[in-house]
């Protein structure tokens, strides 16, 4: 699926956007006065073409008690110290490119006819422009709605299908008044980041992530005070992976015919050096790559020896380590139930249901960070069978759970996880769509999302991989995410 461009042009300010200059200079008036005199009401006239460069310089000599030669000196410092911010010019002819002509980009700047003469000196792709307008050449100058109406008659542009950036709030809150959708430069990194979420597609810029890391989509642990970041060479999150994207080349496993373990080798990180295999690894290695039946069902015959006294399926394949999470019975019963043994595990079931109704999943469990961790494993098992009792059972009660969560607080892999379990109730979740989007980074991922964590010390679990593979196939539920982005906040700065 690929969405629809939403965005089909681009009007950018010039000076302290695209251009950086300095109001340091050389002669007796300071940057602070400089600015002052940006900001008079000689300089907008001057801006609009309503006086001479020279009238100018001698209108405001007499307004701060200057003489106008030194004002003429000190623009003339400012003008040379004007350097193009190549960067996001790059990114400009980029999109331009990648969008085979139907993105165009304007330039609209408060600047005298003089200043522009200059400027356009400049070295810097201008071509990247479909046209500059000036307020010199306009008569009209930012915020006065005059001048955004004067560019709208010019160029066609449907303000609605334009994204308008400018470093000035008041500048970006005119724009948005007549219809653009507005971004207000702060710092250049998130305006590229931004851009490139509202122009880019982001299916495919995730698949391409994922492609370009291949082999690499290795989890971290989150950082403390006493803790730096470990990366983890784990299986759960590879496997978890592959049953997302359908591409087995992704990842990096080291496989198992029969009982898995969460650290490749069996060696564990921050905790128990020889870690014992799990039923929640071996659960979801079995059903996502599809062992022998004869090989499954002896395993589901070996987990069955670590059902506790209340019918619970506890975690290890070890009697010395008796630990149980929901969300782990919940993997347990999509193995024994894709092989028709579900109902060995009733009294586990029972318990996971009871677990939903009461909502004691809301902080997250054990081993897992978040409500939505358990709602989505829940929803996998669902999705793997056609039981309809199961269904019944669970499926609208599900569905008023997840109502409560869409709207809340997020990092980007509960996010996805909100929109697929939606999906799968029958609810279109644009909400939570619209505050996934703009949580791709500039290389197509998307910001880590903490999935899992250690028991005993709370230390949290995230792979980049794994939450860009989560909010690819989120995205991928709509038909045309793109529409959804009329609604995103309207500065992403």
């Amino acid at each position: 699926m690929s969405p629809t461009p939403l965005f089909s042009a681009i009007v950018f300010d010039l000076g302290d956007v695209l251009f950086k200059w300095s109001p340091e200079t050389k002669t007796s008036i300071s940057s602070k006065t400089l600015r002052r005199i940006l900001s008079c009401p000689t300089w907008f006239d001057y801006e609009r073409g309503r006086l001479s460069e020279q009238d100018c310089y001698e209108r405001v000599g007499q307004d701060f008690d200057i003489p106008p030669s030194e004002i003429r000196a000190a623009f003339d410092q400012a003008r040379d110290s004007l350097v193009g911010s190549h960067e996001l010019i790059e990114l400009i002819r980029e999109l331009k490119e990648e969008s085979n002509g139907k993105l165009h980009v304007y330039a609209m700047s408060n600047i005298s006819l003089p200043d522009w003469e200059v400027l356009r000196t400049k070295p810097a792709d201008w071509s990247i422009f479909d046209r500059v307008f000036t307020s010199g050449a306009a008569g009209e100058r930012k915020p006065n709605l005059g001048f955004y109406r004067h560019v709208i008659s010019e160029t066609g542009v449907d303000p609605h299908t334009t994204i308008f950036v400018d470093d000035k709030h008041e500048n970006v809150l005119s724009a948005r008044s007549v219809g653009f959708h507005g971004i207000v430069f702060d710092r250049e990194d998130a305006v590229r980041r931004a851009l490139r979420n509202l122009i880019g597609d982001p299916v495919a810029r995730g698949k391409a992530y994922l492609e370009a890391n291949s082999g690499k989509l290795v989890s971290l642990t989150s950082a403390t005070a006493k803790q730096p970041s470990v990366i983890l060479h784990e299986n759960f999150a590879q496997l978890l992976i592959i049953e997302l994207t359908s591409n087995r080349d992704l990842v990096h496993l080291v496989e198992h015919e029969r009982t898995w373990n969460f650290f490749h080798h069996g060696k564990g990180v921050l905790t128990t050096e020889e870690f014992p295999f799990d039923v929640d690894t071996t659960s979801l290695g079995l059903t996502v790559l599809k062992r022998d039946a004869a090989v499954a069902n002896s395993v589901m015959d070996e987990m069955l020896q670590y059902v506790d006294p209340d019918g619970i399926m506890q975690t290890y394949f070890d009697h010395t380590r008796p630990r149980f999470d929901p969300v782990v019975c919940v993997n347990v019963l999509s193995l024994f139930y894709e092989y028709g043994r579900g109902a060995e595990l009733s009294k586990t079931l029972d318990w996971v249901y009871e677990v939903l109704l009461n909502r004691a999943y809301i902080d997250g469990t054990r081993y897992y960070k978040n409500a939505e961790c358990f709602l989505y494993f829940l929803t996998r098992l669902l999705i793997a069978n056609n039981d309809d009792e199961l269904h019944s059972l669970f499926k609208p009660l599900l569905k008023e759970r997840i109502q409560e969560c869409i709207g809340s607080e997020g990092d980007a892999l509960q996010l996805a996880m909100r929109i697929l379990i939606c999906d799968f109730v029958g609810i279109r979740d644009e909400v939570d769509l619209r505050s996934l989007l703009p949580l791709q980074q500039e290389d197509g991922s998307f910001e880590i999302g903490w999935i899992y964590k250690y028991g005993s010390s709370g230390l949290q679990i995230g792979n980049v991989g794994l939450t860009t593979a989560m909010a690819v196939k989120a995205i991928s539920t709509f038909d045309k995410p793109a529409n959804v982005r009329l609604a995103t906040p309207p500065s992403p700065t």
